[in-house]
């Protein structure tokens, strides 16, 4: 069973927008349906058979697929190698996603570091996908 790209990186960016563990999502690869569960909200009604993992997996968080600091330093190596010094010491404060974007937007890099993430994300899902025996549409 095929499952929508879209829907997957829905599911991904549910995953991903707190805590490990706050936000889940489980998708069934016999009918590619996704469970959301929010652990202080409703959530899906997960089905009994949720823990079986040749019927069901986890979305990953975008942690698990190095997609948070270990991606932003790739980026400024890359295109802004001059401002590694500056981007460790942004990342050992609280915060450091906005000031890390306010120093790309200084360098007019910001537009730059939107686009690789987003294909570091695509690639790194499609992999995650593939590793899973999920089949992706679209």
């Amino acid at each position: 069973m095929a499952i929508s790209f879209s829907d997957i990186e829905d599911a991904f960016f549910f995953v991903s927008m707190d805590e490990v563990f706050v936000h889940n999502a489980y998708i069934c690869k016999e009918t590619g349906e996704i469970f959301y569960t929010f652990e202080m909200d409703d959530s899906d009604e997960l089905p009994e058979d949720i823990d079986d993992p040749e019927k069901y997996i986890a979305i990953p968080q975008e942690k698990e697929l190095n997609l948070g600091k270990a991606l932003v330093i790739e980026f400024t190596s890359k295109y802004l190698s001059e401002e590694l010094d500056k981007v460790y010491s942004i990342f050992r404060h609280k915060g450091a996603y906005s000031r890390y974007k306010d120093l790309l937007e200084r360098k007019g890099a910001l537009k730059d570091w939107y686009r690789f993430e987003k294909e570091q994300r695509e690639l790194a899902l499609k992999k995650w996908c593939s590793e899973n025996d999920i089949e992706i549409k679209g």
